[in-house]
Formats: structure tokens, sequence, C-alpha cells
């Protein structure tokens, strides 16, 4: 891993790294870098590409931290993106090559469970009882998971997890344990840091599934209302909001599908049941996430402290700092 053209992608006015800089980072995080691509099967040829991607992201995060504070990291990014392997190699970084304590887990993890999720599709609207909108979260874990990892707090933390095969939350006793306080804290998800949109947007539907099954307009009022309340809150929590823009909404469908289609193999490889989508499935899936996916990718990157744009190839192309 050399230098190289190490701030290819960040704007020459807010370059983060040296060229010495890079290459004593590189050095320190090489074999640990190289093994988490091994496990993510990722070939080793994009090894250079890649780091002159996420060191220097780590370096950026690394400047906007506070000394003797936790720094509250919120990444945005829509299905299939990217942005939990960004995370993973984003916490490798500064575990490895700042030595920073760094606890990391997703909007995913804090669902509710699949049962709560059903009584909420009786009680308020049958599209609740579908994991995804805002509104089908445990935020209150979410807010007091974040607390735990802060300090004066200490001791022992369990993260949530959720199995997407199965649809529902993990056991506890299978939740990661981490050792708090934390020197950095990443939360990811597909709509973390996302705003509710105006009411008056609110009013037509945007795909077949608002016009045949919301009808009257309720779930998509419920989730902004989610939006503009406790989700508000936690969102509050954040020091600095990174998004992956994607390009559109078929490469959302396009990467999300891949992303099923490995999680099946996976899944069957384990000899373990399944909730697995179909194409037509996965379709009506989507679609719940359609209109606030569409409202991120408008109106997210104005105000994102920083913006990683991708193209239909799943390339970084460039980056936008607003601070």
């Amino acid at each position: 891993m050399q230098a190289g053209n190490v701030d290819s992608l960040w704007p020459p006015e807010r370059a983060v790294m040296s060229p010495e800089r890079y290459a004593e980072l590189a050095q320190r995080i090489q074999p640990a870098f190289l093994a988490q691509m091994q496990e993510a099967k990722i070939p080793q040829q994009r090894a250079e590409s890649l780091c002159r991607l996420y060191l220097p992201l780590a370096a950026w995060v690394h400047d906007q931290k506070r000394p003797g504070q936790t720094f509250v990291l919120g990444v945005n990014g829509a299905q299939g993106s990217g942005k939990s392997t960004l995370c993973e190699f984003l916490q490798l970084i500064l575990q490895v090559g700042y030595g920073y304590k760094v606890a990391g887990f997703s909007i995913d993890d804090i669902y509710k469970t699949h049962a709560e999720r059903q009584q909420l599709g009786r009680e308020v609207h049958p599209l609740l009882a579908t994991r995804g909108v805002p509104g089908t979260h445990d935020v209150e874990l979410g807010l007091n998971i974040l607390r735990a990892l802060l300090p004066p707090q200490g001791g022992k933390v369990s993260l949530p997890a959720f199995d997407k095969a199965m649809d529902d939350r993990c056991p506890p006793s299978q939740w990661p344990v981490f050792e708090a306080p934390a020197d950095i804290v990443i939360f990811e998800g597909w709509c973390v840091g996302s705003k509710p949109q105006a009411e008056a947007e609110l009013a037509d539907p945007i795909n077949e599934l608002e016009r045949n099954e919301d009808t009257e307009g309720a779930w998509r009022r419920y989730v902004n209302r989610q939006l503009a309340g406790p989700y508000a809150e936690l969102y509050g929590q954040f020091d600095r909001l990174i998004m992956l823009k994607v390009p559109n909404m078929e490469s959302v469908f396009e990467w999300r599908s891949l992303q099923e289609r490995k999680l099946a193999e996976r899944t069957v490889a384990n000899g373990a049941n399944h909730r697995i989508m179909d194409a037509a499935a996965l379709k009506r899936f989507i679609m719940h996430y359609e209109r606030l996916t569409r409202h991120n990718l408008e109106e997210m990157p104005l105000r994102a402290d920083l913006t990683l744009f991708l193209d239909e190839d799943h390339h970084f192309t460039r980056i936008l700092i607003n601070r």
C-alpha cells in the first residue's frame, strides 16, 4: 500500500492527509486490512483503491473528534449501498491505526421484534408489520445503548443484534458485548439522520404499494411523525453525519437483490430456517423504503457533514464536505 494519489476523491482544498501520514497509517494497518478484505471476499487487487478512500476517511473522523469525549458518527446509505462494509473498515482503521475503542451497530439491530411489529400492524397500520420504516425500530433501546457507551458510564454493554434471515431480533444471549466507555461510536442505517417531509409532500402516493395499501396516507403520515419525534432525538446524538449517495432507485433494487442472494447462500449453507425473499417479494419490500430513500437522496447531501457519491458500478466518484 503506497501513498499514490492519496486524496484523489477529496476536494483539493479539503485534503486531510499528507503522503507521509498516509504511508505511515497504511503500513500500520496493512495486515489487519488485508485480513478484513479476505474475510469480506473482496479481491486483493482492490486494496490500494479502498485504502485511498478509507484511510483519509478515518483521518477525517480522527480530526473531528474532540479529546476526552466520545465521538458519535451517523452513517446513512440506501439499501445495498455498502455502508456496512464501509463502517467495518472504518472501525478497523480507527482501532488498529489510531488505537481507539470503537463500538459499531446498526439501526437494523434495534428493529422491534417480529411479534411487536405484528401487533403494530394490527393496532396502527398493516404496513407497519414489515420491518424497515421509522416506527418499526425500538428507538428507546437505541438511545439507551448510546447512553451506556458514553462516559462516565463503564462496564460491559450488550449491543443488540437482529437476524434478517429469521426476521426477528436475536436473543440477548447472542448480542456482542462491548467494554464501555467507547472513544467512537459508529451508528449506521438506511434511514439514519433522515428528516421528516413537509406535509404537502405526503399527499400523493409514490408507488404501487402506497396507492393500493395506504390509500388515505395514514401509514406514511405515521412514519413522518416518528421522524419528527423519537427519531429526531436519536439522531440528535450524532456529532457528525456521513452519507453514501447511490445514483438512483434502480441501483437500490439491483444491489439489494445481490444482498438477498448472498444472505440466502449463507443461510442455506448454515442449514438454518429463513424468511428469504424472492424477486417479487423484494420489489414489494423495497417499496416500503422508496419514499424516504428518494427524499434522502434529494435533500441529505446538502446538510450531511460528508457525502460519498457512488456511480452505477458501485464505485466512489467524489466526496462533498460540508463541515
